[in-house]
């Protein structure tokens, strides 16, 4: 059946009973628009109306007036997306909203690929939900950054000479406000170079002054009911920082060190001695103890005896005994120093040691130390260790691996060191908190993680929520002026608040300071999902609309950072669970799986790859990862996906070429009429177009439910394969069939309403992965009513047919056999060959039905393809071809090749692989060469020698059919 017979069979398109009304006039021979159907016609077409009309807005450019998408156009998008306020929730909408809270980046940040991912990912969720209808807030803001932004602005006052306590609080405050107006908003510009489509006009900084009444009220409320205190424990300081930091900004590296052995006299007149092997000497002077297992048998006898400590005047320690001590590490006795050692003063506080502090804020040793005060603790280190030699109390040094805690933020070695600090009783906050992921109120994807987010809070400690700085939250707590006790304190909203209690309670000429400490970052942003909407107000518009919000989008790094503390801080002051998902994304490594960092000099910049590859094909390459698992980043990858930009918007360029005019009313009303929701009108489409509608509504479904499952990696490769594998590489090139070969318009418009179809939709699943190209191309198909950023998701449960998809599919693997074929037998590419295919005779129907397409697809010889239900007569003389089962394919070699000139270059070909095989044989028939060479080497030979004689065989029967060939054609 021609095309021109699908035409006139597909009289659904005339039908009066169809539920779409075209005109009729369309279809008849005399008055069909006029639209040439020459290649020569299509391809010389540039300017359309429509496409000038679309660039000439100066924010979109069409495919006909530009080569390639231009990523220097990727601003002018964001900036009208901006401008015609999409980013912001639509309230008329009716369907619960969508929220996310943008991870807050530091406020000195610049953006890195970990910022790259997040952004990706969330967008990707914020662009799905609201083309799906619901009102979708996504949340911006940035965090103050405690410890890095106060490093950031005492750095550039050291380059000016300046010391921070030259300037005094307030001032240096002023200072540091200033460098934020100025170079805060950098990474909020660089975010939105990703796409980031955030309500902006809501954008928060943990400093504002609402979210600040935020921080003060929960400090507040927990100090109420007994959840803060204030007490000295035993907490990670950082020398330089002055401050305590948390023990989860404290990382643990493998570094050498050494293990010092020093020797520690028994007292009582004996000249016995304990040696004791430590990595830190420096802290003997905080030893309160020495300790032994109770079954160590080579040190029973000294357990209830003292010991003299080296270089401190003789002074004695108990010898006690407790399974805490490992008998295999060093010589099985242990110093406890509790005042510097964690687990030393965990041991300390059950045994009711006292605790010894040798330490300053600053590093440096204190009085307890004696004639090593004021050294630094690793000048003292290699002093004390010089004046234990000359005593003959050092026994020998010898290399150790150590585990050192370095600051996050500083890099430098963390002092665990004994601190009155303000901490937050945990316990009951975190029982609620495992209680919302063990009822399910709260998902955690990957599931994987909820064991170590149940781990975790289930062996919690109190927080340490004080820090020593003075850029941040100031702890609302005032201490009465004259007072030494400061057990006695006032917890208030305000200064103001804090005098008139403290009048109250001591007269009405008592004053009143504040506390000098500042909060931990993390407690402000604990309150993150909820304080950026208006709480404690819980009136305001935004807390009553978007709270609890939907989804918490963060790398599984901060888990316990940042998700637990929100989830905690979330029940504890709403009641609610402040997001129902956890997503949690991997870190980004290099191609060769390497962390990426500055000392490798393996960093990808973002900025400079959106440069280079654009901003889509960054963010596709982002996405295609899984939930929680790392990935790898490579050049290879981000040069295949900007191919993939390239090719979406060639496949725009086709489309407009062979599209009606934009003012040719009566063609796009008939485009537009047609629908393809209803079986009956797909099953009445010609083969391929039935196919690819088919295999789309298949792929809308199963898109849909991995954005739905947040699979967006299987998002990714489901949309990629499909356009690439099925619409541009199979449906546009069987397009060209009906289009500049069939001489009829009513066949040539149904695939033009097929490929508009089609490609619309495609653009519609994409725009959350890439939505700048796909933006830019949908703008500039012709009739588009709306933004694509706010056009409606595809409907899903369309009609499908599976049976013609198979048959299609039939098509398809008939045409990569002979295409296969060709190549084997270097056909040239311009040649058109002769076919016979055989098949049953409902095959046989519906493939020769689409004789045009397979002659286009296969490079056939329209004139020359004969169907039929048993093989030809020069069946011998042919390239047989097993399609699938019951159909093959017949190609004459004789049309293919010079027979004679290919039977020489076969023997002469074949000669050499017998050569080559038969040295390879030579070599593993050698004795020597087997006994001797590695193994690897004998096997690769070996692998070498089987594909050799595999490829001498198939030369050999193709040579044999060559040969018959001539002899039966002489």
């Amino acid at each position: 059946m021609s095309l021109h017979q699908i035409a006139v069979s597909h009289s659904f398109l005339l039908s009066s009973r169809s539920a779409y009304t075209l005109n009729p006039l369309l279809f008849s021979k005399r008055n069909r628009f006029r639209i040439s159907l020459s290649h020569s016609r299509f391809t010389s077409i540039k300017h359309r109306s429509f496409a000038v009309a679309v660039s000439d807005n100066g924010i979109f450019t069409s495919p006909e007036l530009a080569k390639s998408f231009d990523f220097t156009s990727e601003e002018r998008i964001y900036n009208w997306w901006l401008s015609q306020g999409y980013f912001r929730p639509k309230f008329d909408w009716e369907s619960d909203p969508f929220v996310i809270s943008m991870p807050p980046p530091n406020v000195t940040g610049s953006l890195h690929m970990g910022h790259a991912m997040f952004v990706t990912l969330e967008d990707i969720m914020v662009r799905y939900h609201r083309m799906r209808g619901r009102p979708t807030l996504w949340l911006p803001g940035t965090d103050h950054a405690g410890i890095a932004t106060q490093l950031v602005v005492e750095r550039m006052l050291a380059s000016e000479g300046i010391k921070r306590v030259e300037l005094g609080r307030d001032e240096f405050e002023k200072r540091v406000w200033e460098w934020k107006e100025k170079y805060g908003g950098t990474i909020t510009n660089q975010i939105k170079r990703l796409g980031a489509s955030c309500d902006w006009t809501r954008e928060c900084f943990t400093l504002d002054e609402q979210l600040s009444r935020a921080v003060i009220e929960a400090f507040i409320r927990l100090h109420e009911k007994g959840l803060i205190y204030q007490g000295s424990y035993m907490v990670n300081w950082s020398p330089k920082l002055q401050t305590a930091v948390s023990d989860l900004e404290v990382e643990y590296s493998e570094e050498p060190g050494t293990l010092y052995y020093i020797k520690y006299r028994v007292a009582g007149g004996s000249s016995d001695f304990l040696t004791i092997a430590t990595t830190r000497p420096e802290t003997l002077f905080g030893d309160v103890a020495i300790a032994v297992h109770p079954q160590d048998e080579r040190y029973s006898k000294y357990v209830g005896k003292m010991a003299i400590v080296p270089m401190t005047y003789g002074r004695h320690v108990p010898i006690i005994s407790d399974k805490y001590v490992d008998k295999d590490f060093g010589t099985g006795v242990l110093k406890i120093s509790p005042g510097h050692d964690h687990n030393d003063y965990v041991l300390a506080r059950k045994l009711g040691l006292p605790i010894l502090n040798v330490m300053n804020k600053d590093g440096t040793l204190n009085e307890v130390a004696g004639l090593y005060c004021g050294l630094d603790r690793f000048e003292a280190r290699k002093k004390l260790w010089s004046d234990l030699e000359e005593t003959d109390l050092a026994v020998k040094m010898e290399p150790h691996s150590l585990r050192v805690p370095r600051s996050q933020r500083g890099g430098e070695v963390i002092e665990p060191l004994v601190s009155k600090q303000w901490f937050v009783t945990m316990q009951p906050l975190a029982e609620k908190a495992l209680l919302a992921v063990e009822k399910g109120e709260l998902t955690i994807i990957p599931e994987r993680f909820e064991k170590i987010y149940n781990h975790w809070l289930t062996n919690i400690k109190d927080w340490c929520i004080s820090r020593q700085l003075w850029w941040g939250h100031r702890i609302p707590v005032w201490y009465i002026v004259g007072n030494d006790c400061e057990e006695e304190y006032i917890v208030a909203r305000s200064a103001e608040e804090a005098l008139m209690r403290a009048r109250d309670k001591y007269g009405k000429d008592v004053e009143v300071y504040q506390d000098p400490d500042v909060l931990d970052t993390w407690f402000s942003s604990a309150l993150w999902p909820f304080s950026t909407l208006g709480w404690p107000d819980e009136l305001a518009e935004d807390f009553k609309r978007f709270y609890p919000t939907t989804m918490l989008e963060t790398g599984h790094d901060i888990l316990f950072f940042w998700v637990a503390r929100m989830v905690m801080m979330g029940i504890e002051f709403t009641g609610t669970v402040p997001f129902s998902y956890v997503y949690l994304h991997g870190l980004i490594r290099d191609s060769q799986g390497r962390k990426m960092s500055k000392t490798l000099g393996n960093v990808i910049d973002p900025l400079d790859t959106i440069k280079e590859f654009g901003t889509d094909a960054l963010r596709f390459t982002l996405a295609l990862g899984t939930s929680g698992q790392d990935l790898n980043l490579s050049t290879e990858r981000l040069t295949a996906n900007k191919a993939f930009t390239n090719k979406l918007w060639n496949a725009g360029k086709f489309l407009l070429q062979v599209l009606p005019n934009r003012d040719n009313v009566s063609g796009w009303q008939n485009i537009e009429a047609c629908k393809f929701n209803t079986e009956g009108y797909l099953l009445r489409l010609p083969l391929p177009e039935c196919w690819v509608v088919s295999k789309l509504h298949m792929l809308i479904d199963a898109v849909t439910e991995s954005y739905n499952k947040f699979f967006f990696g299987d998002v990714g490769r489901e949309i990629y394969d499909f356009f690439w594998g099925d619409f541009a590489d199979w449906y546009i090139e069987a397009s060209k069939a009906r289009i500049y070969h069939s001489g009829d318009d009513s066949v040539a418009l149904v695939a033009q309403t097929v490929l508009l179809y089609v490609f619309e939709n495609i653009l519609k699943l994409l725009h959350p992965f890439m939505p700048f190209v796909t933006e830019e191309l949908w703008q500039a198909l012709p009739n588009r009513r709306e933004a694509l950023i706010i056009s409606s998701w595809p409907q899903t449960a369309l009609p499908r047919s599976t049976d013609l998809v198979k048959r299609f599919e039939n098509l398809q693997a008939l045409t990569r056999a002979i295409r296969n074929a060709r190549a084997e037998y270097s056909v040239e590419p311009a040649k058109r060959v002769t076919a016979s295919i055989v098949g049953s005779e409902e095959v046989i129907q519906y493939i020769s039905e689409e004789k045009e397409v397979l002659a286009l697809l296969s490079k056939l010889d329209l004139d020359n393809i004969h169907f039929a239900d048993s093989p030809p007569e020069d069946a011998k003389q042919s390239v047989h071809l097993i399609a699938s089962e019951g159909l093959e394919a017949y190609l004459p070699l004789a049309d293919m090749v010079d027979i004679s000139a290919e039977v020489q270059r076969l023997t002469k070909r074949l000669s050499k692989m017998q050569t080559e095989y038969e040295g390879l044989k030579a070599r593993l028939n050698s004795p020597k060469f087997i006994e001797k060479a590695p193994k690897d080497v004998v096997r690769g030979v070996q692998e070498k020698a089987a594909e050799a004689e595999e490829k001498i065989n198939l030369t050999k029967n193709r040579l044999a059919l060559l040969k018959s060939t001539v002899m039966l054609l002489q």
